[in-house]
């Protein structure tokens, strides 16, 4: 019995039976073998039971045994649970960066299979070790400020702004038209913490070499010019955004740009699906978050994948697993759920999607990662539980607790505290 991270897994009740085994079983007397997926986007879990009738009926001699964890649950702490508890899956799916090292030792290296050489650069990058791939990206997601198009015109907005001094006199246009410029959705933790703050550490020339900057002590969150232009941004959004942006939750922020009360909300591709439950006929698009008035620089989406399909290299059934994976991004029906049922922006080049399958925010995002203007997703670099502590201090200082350089302070002894746990 193998023992795993220093805990040792349960041992077999019936050791003395020649085909026992730890847990469940992965295969059956008339050979068929059973391949347990476990994953977090319930939004997918219908779509993927659809997906399994076809992948069983193309594939007699493998199943599928699919279960969704997630929404209110968490996902995590569940997985982590199935390792201890020996039941583990085959296929699970995790983040990237921390997560991938975290669970480093239970991952099958996957740069052999046909598909890992078509993977977009910028996904591979979080599930990349020595060189070695461990993860194929479940899709790709990115963000900015949405916006609408048909307000920005009826305010006499003609271009789009890619400067902070441009964005200013948008949402000035907006202000006169009596139209709320920004709705903020600052009580979220993730909107912060993840997203608005990731601004200025994807801005950093090398964010890597910044974030281990800021741990051995050679960068500081103080005097650092791209947090501070960050700030001035942020600024911006509450002056000319909609009143208690503190007590703003998520989906009140996406209701009120999709009916039309705001003409900006600070989110991503994500949202396609609850905003078009609103209005299907909104005039969508996803601005930049211009820090500067260097135009060409900010003219850049946040690009990241939200999660990775990997397989338990301890797995009896790895091979099956990966047999399952292949088919998901190389058989035309496999590429169909993904772009057409699942809606997600392929994270691989062989893979197509269509303005009408992934929706108007969906294709913009892959039209900007397919020009290399994409800026990358950080938070999954960071010490654990510093985005919550980042979220904590921003919603200090725009509730009037915390100056700028009291909350780049705490921002850094939290981070000192935090990695060297």
């Amino acid at each position: 019995m193998r023992k795993a991270r220093g805990i040792l897994l349960p041992l077999c009740l019936l050791l003395a039976v020649l085909t026992a085994g730890c847990g469940r079983s992965s295969g059956n007397a008339d050979g068929i073998k059973t391949v347990h997926i476990y994953q977090f986007k319930v939004e997918i879990s219908e779509a993927l039971q659809s997906l399994k009738t076809k992948f069983e009926q193309e594939h007699p001699q493998i199943r599928l045994e699919i279960q969704s964890v997630g929404g209110g649950s968490d996902y995590g702490a569940s997985l982590r649970a199935k390792f201890s508890s020996g039941d583990e899956p085959d296929i699970f799916t995790i983040g990237g960066n921390n997560e991938r090292d975290m669970w480093l030792e239970y991952l099958e290296d996957l740069s052999g299979e046909t598909w890992a050489k078509d993977v977009k650069p910028l996904a591979a990058e979080q599930m990349t070790v020595d060189g070695k791939l461990y993860g194929m990206p479940m899709n790709l997601e990115g963000y900015g400020f949405i916006y609408n198009k048909d307000l920005f015109a009826q305010a006499g907005i003609t271009e789009k702004p890619l400067t902070l001094t441009a964005l200013r006199e948008a949402a000035e246009k907006l202000k006169a038209a009596g139209i709320t410029p920004f709705a903020n959705g600052y009580q979220e933790w993730f909107v912060l913490g993840n997203h608005n703050v990731n601004v200025p550490f994807a801005q950093q020339p090398d964010p890597v070499a910044f974030i281990a900057g800021l741990t051995d002590g050679s960068r500081t969150f103080a005097g650092d010019p791209i947090f501070s232009k960050w700030i001035d941004l942020l600024d911006l959004t509450v002056e000319y955004g909609n009143s208690n942006p503190l007590s703003t939750d998520y989906n009140t922020q996406v209701t009120m740009l999709a009916s039309g009360e705001a003409a900006m909300i600070q989110q991503g591709n994500w949202t396609q699906g609850q905003i078009d439950g609103i209005d299907p006929d909104l005039n969508l698009g996803i601005l930049p978050m211009p820090i500067d008035d260097t135009a060409e620089d900010n003219d850049k989406l946040y690009v990241g994948v939200p999660s990775n399909w990997v397989v338990n290299k301890f797995s009896p059934v790895k091979e099956e697993a990966k047999i399952f994976l292949d088919w998901l991004v190389t058989s035309e029906a496999g590429k169909n759920y993904i772009t057409k049922e699942f809606q997600f922006i392929p994270a691989l080049d062989s893979i197509k999607g269509t303005e009408k399958d992934l929706g108007s925010l969906g294709a913009e995002v892959l039209a900007y990662t397919d020009k290399d203007q994409a800026l990358t997703w950080n938070w999954s670099r960071l010490p654990n539980g510093m985005p919550q502590e980042l979220s904590s201090s921003i919603q200090g200082y725009l509730g009037g607790k915390l100056s700028k350089e009291s909350m780049l302070e705490e921002f850094q002894i939290n981070w000192d505290n935090l990695s060297v746990q």
